[in-house]
């Protein structure tokens, strides 16, 4: 388009303003290549020249998104319109919600589940490309398009790899291998044109009634520090300068969001400011200071009166006063609009837009609904176009630092090839035999002898019809636990026999907001069923657990995911009473999101897995556990219940907690930390290099681990740290580090880890950080609870 066309079009949508533009256009098309254009310049050089350049309608197009107004700007045929575009953003746009995502309206990651269905590589690739091609060639700068994609446990996308979900992934406490689970996630999202991921999920979690349990990775903040920085940096790498192969991430989501009141979603965290800082923030902050992160979403839930997306304390004073945080916020989806509708802190999307600004969001996603009034507070003089410039900044430094001004497009042709390939089939694999956690196993049950099983029966509408969880799309394939047993029936010479035993709702579909339980008198035909072909079987595998409709996010009143019980759902228990009676060796394989109350699984199976979701691999996996190819060494990453009676009942309570009931007990289920191994190991006591240091001195503990069993296997050395006598309570227990190991029978290895001052401070009764003089237990052993310690002194 020639600068007297462009004039003339600008002129007819913009008026006045759009003329007013023309100045800055026409110069630059007097020059061959303005600064910002020039790659070999300065990141700050480049930032000034443009954003110098632009116009305040310029400026606040950079702040919205769009998503479910993407119908808007494509053609009958759901592809790109570059002319509708132009009509309705003649200043440009900031970002692109969900480009896979063909299905307007459709909840994110809610798979392909209608009659068009979402784009699968080479389709979403070419309309990244359309988008791109009109952001830099046909609006008046040619800033291009930040375009995200969800990725808890893979991208979300048409045959993109489906790894563990995020509990799973956590309970491999394998920080390694969940980088490399990011790092092919990165790949598979930037072949396809996308360079934001809306992950890690880094909320502590300690209320398991809340749906999204399952994105997160559990109830400790140590642990969801270390996972989180794992996948952030296997997303991005150590730079902000993002490679051709990675995204930029997202930190998910500030914050007390996984405590929520009653266990519903977006229910107020009413949290203490100390509880804020020693429990929920510390993920974060160790994010925002030990890795490149470039984006932090808000979360959706109010502490103390104020929603998140309207605390400045919570997203200006802390995160980036306090932590230095250079990176963008992004609104969580209609984050921005439940100021009004949900929380009635504002009455119409001005105020909405003036409060979330004023706090610190700077994006508003998925669709541009308040931020669109920017511009008019900007006249008014309730926000001043200086404050706009410095978010601005901070967008146009990350479109810099993904080098979308030199390369916006992507090979379209070669997206499918580098979609789900081998190596990253291969890891999926790896990583959901990594992740299960063997809680029971008293009688050597497992693993499974081909030669000794007999006739084995299956049971389980999951056996058959796989769940992996949240966030997921459809994956090129997924294998579920009948498959696996199937091949491994066939290669092994064994006979296997299926009945779906029980159901529990009638599909499971994420996105469907209407749940149907199975009806009764089904699941007691079915459960009939299953016994008779009990009677026959000689080893009997029962996979139970949870589905995504019966574990999922909340996101709205007629969609819900949490729930009151932790107990099986359904007629499970039913079930497996009726299989535990006929007193064959039983295997209760659990597919869940959710920790759940297990106890008749507990008391009366002969071996309990708990699988969470495993992913597309699910059934090789489980074959490969089943029959000890692989060795479970997944520890548990939050708490299991006996019941929501005990709730909450993470495991770093404080002293004066857990004192006991008339009717109950206190000590959970299965503690956290707690895993199980088809061998056996020896953790020694800690020994400290120096027993004794100063304030603001480190030391560093060793232990010796040893394989005392006839397998090889993997063990989790877990290292707690409690201080004894302080000026404010202190939790009873507190992880701080942990290694896992795989040692051969009787090897012995010694691990060695650092003890520094942020292992041993906390906030004061003036709210500061500091170490107290005084005697720390210091603790080690397999979970929270068999520990063995010694005594470190700080004078």
């Amino acid at each position: 388009m020639s600068n007297d066309k462009r004039r003339q079009f600008l002129k007819s949508m913009t008026g006045l303003a759009g003329a007013a533009s023309l100045a800055p256009a026409m110069a630059l098309g007097a020059s061959a290549r303005p600064p910002y254009k020039d790659a070999s310049l300065p990141l700050a050089r480049r930032v000034d020249d443009l954003l110098g350049r632009m116009t305040l309608d310029e400026k606040v197009a950079q702040m919205q998104c769009i998503w479910q107004d993407k119908k808007l700007i494509q053609d009958a045929q759901n592809e790109f319109s570059a002319e509708k575009a132009m009509r309705l953003y003649p200043h440009g746009l900031g970002m692109v919600a969900r480009p896979s995502d063909r299905q307007v309206g459709q909840a994110a990651g809610a798979g392909d589940t209608g009659a068009v269905g979402n784009r699968n590589a080479f389709e979403t690739a070419t309309y990244v490309n359309a988008m791109q091609k009109w952001a830099l060639e046909q609006t008046r700068l040619g800033i291009p398009l930040l375009m995200h994609e969800e990725s808890l446990h893979g991208y979300v996308a048409r045959d993109a790899t489906s790894f563990p979900q995020a509990i799973g992934l956590a309970s491999s406490f394998d920080t390694g291998m969940v980088r490399d689970v990011f790092s092919a996630a990165a790949r598979e999202m930037r072949a396809r044109g996308a360079n934001l991921a809306l992950a890690p999920v880094v909320d502590v979690a300690r209320e398991p009634r809340w749906g999204r349990i399952e994105e997160t990775y559990g109830e400790d903040p140590h642990l969801c520090g270390e996972m989180g920085k794992a996948a952030v940096l296997g997303f991005m790498g150590e730079s902000r300068q993002l490679g051709k192969d990675k995204v930029f991430a997202t930190l998910k989501h500030m914050t007390g969001h996984g405590q929520p009141e009653s266990g519903t979603n977006i229910g107020p965290a009413e949290v203490s400011e100390r509880t804020l800082r020693e429990e929920f923030f510390p993920p974060f902050e160790k994010l925002v200071k030990e890795t490149p992160i470039s984006a932090v979403m808000p979360s959706y839930n109010e502490i103390g009166g104020v929603p998140s997306h309207a605390n400045r304390w919570l997203l200006t004073k802390v995160l980036r006063e306090e932590w230095g945080f250079k990176g963008v916020t992004v609104s969580d989806y209609f984050g921005i609009n439940e100021l009004i509708s949900r929380h009635k802190l504002a009455a119409t999307p001005k105020e909405a837009a003036l409060v979330a600004f004023k706090a610190g969001v700077d994006i508003e996603t998925p669709d541009g609904l308040a931020y669109k009034t920017l511009g008019e507070l900007v006249r008014e003089k309730k926000i001043a176009e200086k404050e706009i410039d410095a978010v601005v900044r901070r967008i146009l430094e990350l479109k810099f630092l993904a080098g979308l001004f030199e390369q916006p497009y992507v090979d379209a042709k070669a997206a499918d090839g580098l979609t789900a390939t081998p190596e990253a089939v291969a890891l999926a694999r790896r990583a959901a035999t990594r992740t299960p956690v063997l809680l029971k196993n008293d009688k050597g049950l497992l693993p499974l002898d081909p030669k000794k099983v007999g006739k084995v029966l299956l049971l389980g509408t999951h056996a058959k019809d796989c769940p992996i969880g949240g966030y997921s799309d459809v994956p090129r394939h997924v294998v579920s636990i009948h498959d696996g047993l199937l091949a491994e029936s066939r290669a092994q010479g064994f006979e296997l026999r299926y009945a779906e035993g029980v159901r529990i709702t009638e599909g499971h579909v994420w996105g469907a907001d209407e749940i149907r339980f199975t009806a009764p008198d089904v699941n007691a035909r079915l459960i009939a069923e299953a016994v008779e072909a009990a009677k026959s079987a000689d080893t009997i595998i029962m996979v139970l657990g949870d589905n995504e409709q019966t574990s999922r996010e909340a996101w709205a009143d007629n969609h819900l995911g949490d729930r009151d019980s932790l107990d099986l759902m359904g007629q499970q228990n039913d079930l497996a009473r009726a299989i535990f009676a006929l007193g064959k060796p039983t295997v209760v394989f659990l597919l869940n999101g959710r920790p759940l109350s297990v106890n008749l699984l507990a008391e009366k199976a002969d071996a309990l897995i708990e699988g969470w979701y495993m992913g597309q691999e699910t059934g090789h996996a489980a074959a490969d556990l089943l029959f000890g190819r692989a060795n479970p060494g997944g520890k548990l990453p939050v708490s299991i219940a006996r019941s929501v009676g005990q709730l909450p009942v993470f495991y770093n309570h404080k002293p004066s907690a857990r004192r006991g009931y008339i009717d109950g007990v206190t000590k959970p289920l299965y503690p956290f930390g707690f895993g199980l191994s088809y061998t056996s190991f020896d953790i020694s006591a800690p020994r400290l290099a120096k027993a004794s240091i100063h304030a603001g001195e480190s030391t560093r503990v060793e232990v010796d681990v040893r394989n005392t069993g006839k397998l090889a296997g993997d063990e989790v050395v877990q290292i707690y740290i409690r201080d004894d006598v302080s000026s404010v309570t202190r939790p009873v227990l507190e992880l701080k580090a942990f290694k896992r190991v795989t040692l051969q029978p009787g090897e012995q290895r010694t691990l060695s880890f650092d003890i520094t001052p942020a292992d041993l401070w906390f906030y004061n009764i003036d709210m500061k950080r500091v170490v107290e003089p005084g005697s720390f237990t210091i603790h080690a052993g397999p979970d929270s609870v068999q520990l063995k310690s010694v005594k470190l002194m700080v004078s």
